[in-house]
């Protein structure tokens, strides 16, 4: 079984991510935070992907993805953004930062099935 982490300071987004992970078969960690995030992804080595939002408090998740790519892990899980943003440069920066797809919200399950099967985390 396959483990994806959601990150985002929303309980409610969290929640229907959960629901949505669970339909698909996948493990699910949560983190309402970066740095909380962080804390989980080394806890959890053989993590195979992350849905991650951008706008969170303590550490967004730009500087989470800036810092677990520049970790030496034996495996890199796929990171796909989720939010709100919707400005080119900051697709463009995110997918310089090492993002693998970007979703913007609302999302739906069909949506993130797309990006988690273009990604091969289905």
């Amino acid at each position: 079984m396959k483990t994806i982490l959601l990150v985002d300071d929303s309980r409610a987004v969290r929640l229907v991510g959960r629901r949505i992970m669970g339909t698909f078969g996948l493990n699910v960690l949560e983190a309402e935070d970066g740095k909380q995030a962080l804390e989980v992804a080394r806890a959890n080595p053989e993590l195979d992907a992350v849905l991650l939002d951008w706008n969170m408090p303590i550490m967004d998740g730009m500087e989470f993805l800036t810092a677990l790519r520049a970790e030496a892990r034996e495996k890199q899980p796929i990171v796909v953004m989720c939010t709100t943003e919707n400005d080119m440069p900051q697709i463009v920066q995110a997918m310089q930062a090492g993002a693998n797809e970007y979703i913007m919200k609302p999302f739906t399950e069909d949506i993130v099935r797309d990006k988690l099967e273009e990604t091969g985390v289905l």
